[in-house]
């Protein structure tokens, strides 16, 4: 498929733009631009053929079954996405008086009772854009805290080897230092290593439970304790939520701050760069510290004299808390627990037909996702995760199956980490499954077809190692 620049061709154009009834404002000296945006030149139907052809090649939820583990890419309904396109939501403005969105300020403040309830948190703030930065920020809020008191010798966040990426990376750029611990036989915290690097230094435990494998913590209470004796704060990674929402309360864990990512859990879009949220939720104690929204969603900010500031222009991205409102309005407290049970059984289910020749890493049930390793199969017959990924796109049991997570977590070798998610039938888990263990059954009798795959897919095998130290990011044509 050809670029867009290079389907450009002087002096093609088109006329979408209805013509200017205002008298044109130039821009202010030295703002102009030197020369012209060097932009395609198309007619209306090669643009519309451009992108529709690009349309077909872009794998979404809505195209097929997305078991993308530690992602929770479940189906975002339709009617949240109605409802976050309506005029009085979408034909506003951050700095209007207060009194011209009271129906807004009425949405975040009913989403945001919500989410205090299901996470057991004291306050919840919208501002963050997205989980990783909701980690920075509640990170900053542990940080506050601590200094508030007079205390900064607590530079240190303790993180498990089994944590998100975006963990250590977080503390790192919230000015902590990270200490590593490892995981025990069963999955968890080796609560020996912990209680070994818990001191005065503490300022924090990042954790999310269940954790990266997919595993309920059962010594969580433990944990949260030592931290907690030791003079530390305790964050909970809110990327898990799905599997305990309505269940249990990370606040009723020991937990004092948390992010939430409403594109996972909540139901509204994700991933191809947004938007997101991160929302973040406290107890009591760190509330005075959350940051502020510099609009009308400021009130009582006279009252939080030590918040840390913004983290964001304005309140966040208001239009995914509409469409997280509209799920959690639509399902209510009676059924919200079903998210968190029909993930968990799905998963399970799924676990459980695979198990055979697929075993998982840890032993026992799991709850919303589930790792296997096939580092015997790529001993055995030298098929790795990715062989085994790349495969799975050609399967025509489950065809247009998006591939699992791989290689993550770390500390499990070939990894292949699964989510199927409560909005799965048993039908298309049952096709999936079988088609895990049709690439199971082909790499057993010929392995060396694994390794060419995909041979479907609209791109096939790409050179992954040039690819990532010789990128190539814009178009260097004529």
């Amino acid at each position: 498929m050809k670029l867009i620049f290079e389907k450009s061709r002087e002096g093609l154009g088109c006329t979408i733009l209805p013509p200017c009834d205002v008298p044109a404002a130039p821009l202010p000296e030295g703002m102009a631009r030197k020369k012209p945006a060097r932009l395609p030149s198309l007619d209306e139907n090669q643009i519309s053929r451009h992108y529709s052809a690009l349309a077909k090649r872009v794998f979404g939820v809505n195209d097929g079954f997305y078991p993308l583990g530690s992602c929770t890419m479940k189906y975002n309904p339709k009617m949240n996405e109605e409802l976050a396109g309506l005029p009085g939501f979408t034909d506003i403005h951050p700095l209007q008086p207060e009194h011209t969105v009271q129906g807004c300020l009425k949405v975040l403040d009913l989403a945001a009772g919500y989410l205090r309830e299901i996470t057991g948190m004291d306050a919840v703030n919208f501002q963050p854009a997205a989980g990783a930065h909701g980690e920075l920020t509640g990170l900053l809020l542990i940080k506050a805290g601590h200094e508030s008191r007079g205390d900064a010798a607590r530079t240190k966040i303790i993180v498990p080897d089994s944590a998100h990426g975006t963990n250590p990376a977080s503390a790192v750029m919230a000015g902590f230092s990270v200490v590593n611990i490892p995981s025990g036989p069963d999955g968890c915290i080796d609560l020996a290593a912990l209680k070994a690097v818990t001191g005065p230094d503490t300022a924090g435990l990042m954790l999310t439970n269940p954790n990266t494998l997919g595993l309920f913590d059962p010594n969580i209470l433990e944990i949260t304790r030592i931290i907690h004796e030791a003079g530390g704060l305790n964050y909970y990674d809110g990327a898990n939520l799905n599997a305990i929402a309505g269940i249990v309360r990370p606040g009723d864990m020991g937990f004092d701050v948390v992010h939430l990512n409403l594109h996972k859990t909540f139901s509204t879009p994700h991933g191809g760069g947004g938007p997101g949220s991160g929302a973040v939720g406290c107890k009591e104690a760190l509330a005075p510290f959350l940051p502020l929204a510099g609009n009308v969603m400021e009130r009582g900010a006279e009252e939080r004299p030590q918040c840390i500031g913004r983290v964001r222009a304005f309140g966040g991205n208001f239009l995914v808390v509409v469409r997280a409102a509209a799920y959690l309005l639509t399902l209510g407290k009676e059924n919200i627990p079903e998210i968190a049970r029909n993930a968990v059984l799905n998963a399970n289910y799924m676990m459980e037909r695979l198990r055979a020749k697929l075993p998982p890493a840890y032993p026992g049930p799991c709850m919303h996702e589930f790792v296997l390793s096939l580092e015997k199969l790529k001993a055995d017959y030298g098929v790795s995760a990715l062989d085994f990924a790349k495969a799975l796109q050609d399967q025509r049991s489950c065809p247009g199956i998006h591939p699992p997570t791989i290689y993550f977590p770390l500390i499990v070798h070939e990894a292949l980490m699964v989510e199927p998610t409560e909005t799965e039938s048993r039908e298309t888990i049952d096709d999936a499954a079988d088609a895990f263990l049709a690439v199971y059954d082909q790499a057993l009798t010929d392995s060396e077809s694994l390794r060419a795959a995909p041979r479907t897919a609209v791109i096939g095998r790409p050179d992954e190692v040039k690819a990532a130290r010789q990128p190539v990011v814009r178009f260097h044509g004529a």
